[in-house]
């Protein structure tokens, strides 16, 4: 019965059925592609956080035994990590002091130098003087100097009296484990342990 009705006043029926059908196919196009989105979104923020876990389970022991290039690389996802844009790894021959450069969260652009040093060495003030041109040269609001060993005292004092954020191996760190970029640069210039502490260092590292 329902089909003879159809075919009786299918003139016109017809446009209200065409219109059901578009509608359908257009909500379950609307639907797949909603849907597609959010499996992207879901399987990039699952990748964002295991590499953020991988590179928190690195111990510093690891780092020291990266190259160069590792170790520009592992900032560079730290920095990601932490929510900076436009990351990129820069380091190499004519680097003009650069290793990584990006922007910050709040929108300011960054310089960073890393070096991968034994731990029992320090970082000399020639090494920071060096990221200040870097920061002239590419226009950065802040700059970072990263590395896995200590700075001079007098290298710390310079660091912050030019305003450059210097991440020593404790602060690297913590960095490594978790805090973010920001928080490490709240305590930059405090000091890299006290005496009982420097002693242990000296005693490890023989620096």
């Amino acid at each position: 019965m329902a089909l003879l009705l159809l075919v009786v006043f299918w003139t016109r029926v017809w446009p209200y059925l065409l219109g059901f059908l578009l509608v359908g196919a257009a909500g379950t196009i609307g639907w797949w592609l909603w849907r597609a989105d959010r499996l992207l979104r879901a399987g990039d923020r699952r990748r964002r956080e295991e590499d953020a876990l991988r590179a928190g389970r690195r111990t510093l022991a690891e780092v020291d035994v990266m190259t160069g290039t590792e170790f520009e690389e592992l900032v560079a996802g730290l920095c990601r990590r932490d929510g900076c844009t436009q990351v990129r790894r820069v380091g190499g021959a004519g680097d003009n002091g650069a290793d990584v450069l990006g922007r910050l969260p709040d929108g300011r652009t960054m310089v960073v130098q890393c070096k991968r040093y034994a731990p029992s060495r320090a970082v000399p003030n020639r090494e920071l003087r060096d990221l200040l041109g870097a920061r002239v040269h590419f226009g950065a609001d802040v700059a970072v100097f990263v590395t896995t060993s200590r700075f001079t005292g007098p290298s710390e004092k310079f660091a912050v009296q030019h305003d450059i954020l210097a991440v020593h191996r404790d602060l690297l760190g913590l960095w490594n484990n978790g805090a973010c970029l920001l928080a490490v640069a709240g305590v930059n210039g405090r000091g890299q342990g006290d005496a009982r502490h420097r002693a242990r260092w000296k005693q490890a590292y023989g620096g």
